[in-house]
């Protein structure tokens, strides 16, 4: 009989085919999970002028899809961890794709909020989900920059969406990009046959032989024999709750995980929104104000695959508070007055350092919780940041109405770097030191004068039921 450690092999195991093949399907539902979301801006000069919308009725309608998105966030992480991986971004993909292509019917504002509000749900949900099922499959070694490989599709989404919205709108009018958005059910049958269920999953569920299968695929050194036992990733439990996010000494550590998303998120969504109003309300030109979100837009990019790339040798965490920090730095210094130029390069900067960062804190998500929580704990992460991404646009919005000079309206956008930045720190500190569990349970243990720590040689020696063990490398 064969002991097998399941996360050891997948962690050690090569890029091949397998992974690749995971990384083309993660990053092509995140590439049209980002074009529904980026649909809106495109359409939203067209929708204003068809139904006289005010600006408040246009604020009101683009807040739609993100309370959905907070929805989907809650409500399809801990699901996930219930029914399985695969099945639940089937829903998702359905969900924000079938609903998206129906919205290109809507005749009127309300019917638009309700299918946006809808779709939004499954934008929400399959983000939690493709990303842990990643971080599940990745090589240890290439983690970090899969993941961030994966989410650049979310930009490259939001650029085609921009880019169709321009080629179509003029001739076939606004739902023309609506109905694009159903390509993904074309596809749909083989994303199902290829897409793997998460091989922790299988082994709560007891079906072993479907994991080893999968094993194999991954592992190329792995074959399955009748014997063997997979032990799943230590730490997990066959029992879900959202309650487990806070016990096993977790609940200081996932408030600051939440607070900072919600950080991370009240930039990027309040730059995106008012970027170009703040820089045209300088004295730059349309096109001027719209080359900053471009050049925010390409920062990103760089910053996801840079963010990705330093992760996996420096660790996440240390990345990710640089990042969370580096942000807040340069958003302060755009209320310098400089040289156009040198606000383009800080731009640039802000745009990889925000959205590195929140790529950077969903794959520190993952890391951190079991496997039989990490839907559950990614999924709330992000619903509960969903509240920084509806207060970034209010944020802007408010600087713009009180007139304020435009260095205060950045230094607003500043200050959250830097409390995200502190959450991650405290986070860091707690996490760094051993925790002692036994090897039955799998639940820290404190030390007491009846059960004193375990020597090393006691533990060498299999001769002490418990094992010092290290927190997730983060």
């Amino acid at each position: 009989m064969r002991n097998i450690d399941v996360s050891a092999l997948l962690a050690e195991a090569r890029l091949n085919p397998f992974h690749l093949r995971l990384l083309f399907w993660c990053a092509l539902i995140i590439v049209f999970d980002g074009y529904d979301l980026v649909i809106y801006g495109v359409v939203l000069p067209s929708l204003m002028q068809e139904w006289r919308l005010s600006a408040l009725q246009a604020g009101l309608l683009a807040s739609c899809a993100l309370m959905g998105m907070m929805l989907g966030a809650l409500l399809f992480g801990p699901l996930a961890d219930r029914v399985g991986r695969r099945n639940t971004i089937t829903v998702c993909v359905v969900l924000f794709s079938g609903v998206t292509a129906v919205t290109g019917f809507a005749d009127s504002p309300t019917q638009f909020a309700v299918l946006r509000f809808i779709a939004g749900i499954g934008i929400g949900g399959v983000m939690p989900n493709v990303i842990a099922l990643m971080n599940e499959y990745a090589p240890q070694r290439l983690r970090g920059r899969l993941i961030a490989l994966m989410f650049t599709g979310y930009s490259v989404g939001g650029m085609a969406s921009a880019g169709l919205g321009m080629a179509l709108i003029p001739e076939w009018g606004w739902p023309s990009v609506f109905f694009i958005a159903a390509i993904p059910l074309l596809v749909l049958p083989s994303m199902v046959r290829q897409l793997p269920e998460s091989i922790n999953f299988l082994l709560r569920r007891g079906y072993t032989p479907r994991a080893q299968v999968l094993l194999s695929q991954v592992v190329a050194s792995y074959t399955p024999h009748t014997n063997d036992v997979l032990r799943p990733e230590a730490g997990q439990s066959d029992k879900v709750s959202i309650g487990q996010l806070f016990t096993e000494h977790r609940l200081v550590n996932t408030l600051m995980l939440w607070l900072a998303f919600c950080c991370s998120m009240l930039m990027i969504y309040g730059l995106s929104s008012w970027l170009p109003k703040l820089m045209n309300t300088a004295g730059y030109g349309t096109t001027s104000s719209i080359a900053f979100l471009l050049i925010l837009n390409l920062g990103a990019i760089v910053g996801s695959l840079t963010g990705g790339w330093l992760a996996d040798r420096l660790g996440l965490g240390k990345v990710l508070l640089v990042f969370l920090a580096a942000s807040g730095v340069v958003l302060a210094m755009m209320a310098i007055e400089a040289p156009a130029p040198v606000l383009y390069a800080l731009i640039a900067a802000a745009g990889a350092g925000t959205t590195g960062a929140q790529i950077l804190a969903n794959a520190f998500a993952v890391q951190y919780y079991p496997a039989h929580i990490r839907s559950t704990g990614l999924g709330w992460a992000m619903g509960i940041g969903r509240f920084g991404a509806i207060a970034g646009p209010l944020v802007g919005a408010s600087a713009h109405a009180l007139e304020l000079p435009l260095h205060f309206s950045f230094l607003a956008f500043a200050v959250p770097g830097l409390i995200g930045a502190a959450a991650i720190a405290v986070f860091m500190i707690r996490l760094s030191h051993w925790h002692l569990i036994t090897v039955d349970s799998e639940r820290p243990v404190a030390a007491s004068a009846s059960s004193p720590l375990p020597s090393p040689a006691s533990v060498e020696q299999g001769t002490d039921p418990r094992l010092w063990v290290r927190p997730p490398d983060l």
